[in-house]
This record gives structure tokens, C-alpha cells and sequence, in this order.
């Protein structure tokens, strides 16, 4: 890919990602944000991170599945912007709903299952926020970040469960999302499965095929 059709790509993430903000702050001066603001902010800025979320981890089986790769380049700005959209998401929660009241914030994270698998994927986001520079990638070692980045699926699993135990009955985009989560997870043990059977096959029956997959590719697998 040509550096200005990456650059094109990078810019048109910018705005799709931040085009939630962008709405959140035209309801704001508008005072359009309804009947309850407070719902409405943090449910905005929640869907958006597991949007995000989706969409990086969809990039490798998209990959998988039509053997395009030009898309991998992006994987690590829509994580960012993910971690970014949580990190909202649980300021405006603490902020708004709790005035920064900590002593209130620790029993609800014990009594409310729906608060403690969203303060754990949050928590999982950070370490892997920290170590997305190249830099951070030499000083881990590829195997040990890309061990270290598989935690994204487990803080996916998370992400749904705090919606789906958050909505209340009738509401299907918990449902929705599941289902997406499935499906790519279900992809890359496919993919996984497909590996340890083909490694297991004899050289000589190969034909001399092989199944390769370049550096970008192995980021964060």
C-alpha cells in the first residue's frame, strides 16, 4: 500500500472514530441530549468503545477469510481509540454518576457484576494501551507482546458481558454483538485449528505449499 493511500485510510479513521464525540458535543450545545443525558452520554460512549473494539478485532479474520491485508495497518489506531472511548465512558461514569465519590465506587464494583467486568476490561486495556509502540514491541520481544495482546479477545468477552448484564430485558444489541464476537473468535480458532493440523502433515505431502503470514499479520495475534 502507497504511503498516501495509508495516510487516506488513517484520516478517514480519525473521523469515523470521532464522529460520536463530534455528535455528543453538537447535542450538548444543543441541549439535544434528552430526557436523561447522563444515560445517553455514557450509553453512546460505551457502544462506541465495543464498536471499536469489534472492528479491530475483525481486521485478522477479514484477513483469514479474503486474503486482503491492507486493513492491518489500522489495528492498532482503532485499539487506541477504543482504550480512549472507555476511558471516557468511565470518567463520565464516575464523574457524573458518582462526583468522584470512591468510597461509593468500591462496594459497586463488588455488588454489581455488570461494574466489575467493566472495570476489568478496562483495567486489561490499559497494559496493552501502554505497549502498542514499536518501541514497546522491540523492548517485549515479538512473542512475549503478542502473548501480552491476545488479552484484547478476553476484554472483548468482558465488554459484552457488562452490556448484556447492564440493559434491561428486550434490549437485542447486547445480543447483536455477541454474535460478532462469536463469529471472529470462531474464525481465529478455525484458523488456529487449520495450523496445527497442517503442521502436523508430512513435509513430503505438502506439495510445497505453506502457510505463511507476513510481519503486519503477526502483530497482535
Amino acid at each position: 500500500m502507497s504511503r498516501r493511500a495509508r495516510i487516506f485510510l488513517k484520516s478517514a479513521v480519525w473521523g469515523v472514530a470521532l464522529s460520536p464525540l463530534l455528535l455528543l458535543l453538537y447535542r450538548f450545545l444543543t441541549d439535544s441530549l434528552g430526557a436523561n443525558p447522563i444515560s445517553y452520554t455514557t450509553n453512546l460512549l460505551g457502544d462506541t468503545t465495543l464498536r471499536l473494539l469489534l472492528a479491530s478485532l475483525a481486521l485478522t479474520p477479514l484477513r483469514l477469510l479474503f486474503g486482503i491485508s491492507w486493513q492491518m495497518s489500522l489495528r492498532r489506531l482503532l485499539g487506541l481509540f477504543a482504550f480512549f472511548y472507555a476511558g471516557l465512558h468511565f470518567t463520565v461514569w464516575i464523574a457524573v454518576d458518582h462526583f468522584f465519590e470512591w468510597g461509593e465506587l468500591a462496594p459497586d464494583i463488588v455488588k454489581r457484576p455488570y461494574i466489575t467486568v467493566g472495570m476489568l476490561a478496562l483495567t486489561l486495556l490499559m497494559p496493552l494501551a501502554a505497549t502498542s509502540t514499536s518501541g514497546m514491541v522491540k523492548r517485549l520481544g515479538g512473542k512475549n507482546w503478542r502473548r501480552l495482546h491476545r488479552l484484547v479477545y478476553l476484554i472483548g468477552l468482558l465488554a459484552v458481558l457488562h452490556y448484556l448484564w447492564l440493559v434491561k430485558k428486550g434490549v437485542n444489541d447486547p445480543y447483536l454483538y455477541a454474535a460478532i464476537l462469536a463469529a471472529l473468535l470462531g474464525i481465529r480458532l478455525w484458523d488456529w485449528a487449520r495450523r496445527k493440523v497442517w503442521l502436523g502433515v508430512p513435509t513430503w505431502l505438502r506439495g510445497g505449499h505453506t502457510l505463511t503470514r507476513t510481519a503486519d499479520d503477526m502483530r497482535g495475534d
